[in-house]
């Protein structure tokens, strides 16, 4: 599945609820910061752990996920094209082949949600963020 992501300066559930009433809809799945497993090698701060870590949207068919990001996003970097799938073979494939010339924030491993997460920025300046299911 290839969807939008985008990134919030630390208002994603703001956000999200002021969508919910604009399109008539419901989030579907969030989870906060404060979810991640302890000792998961992703350290995380107090006044993090309310933050959006993950959630989802659906606005007239179309899933749009987002999350609040630690660091301050900007223009160019608070919004990602998500793939989403369970496909080995293509994800390791569109992976290796976009991180060629472009810059990884993530590296693609296995985390608590996920066989492999990673994203990275493509040497056009797009940015991906891909999951193994």
């Amino acid at each position: 599945m290839l969807g939008h992501y985008l990134l919030f300066n630390r208002n994603c559930e703001e956000a999200l609820k002021w969508y919910e009433k604009a399109f008539d809809t419901k989030v579907t799945n969030m989870q906060k910061y404060g979810d991640i497993p302890p000792n998961s090698g992703f350290p995380m701060e107090e006044n993090d752990l309310n933050l959006v870590l993950h959630s989802r949207i659906v606005i007239e068919g179309v899933e749009v996920m987002c999350a609040d990001s630690r660091q301050t996003p900007g223009v160019g970097n608070n919004m990602y094209i998500s793939l989403t799938t369970s496909n080995d073979e293509l994800i390791k494939r569109a992976w290796d082949r976009l991180k060629e010339g472009g810059k990884v924030s993530m590296e693609l491993t296995p985390s608590f949600f996920a066989r492999l997460h990673g994203n990275l920025q493509d040497k056009f300046g797009v940015n991906w963020m891909f999951t193994l299911e």
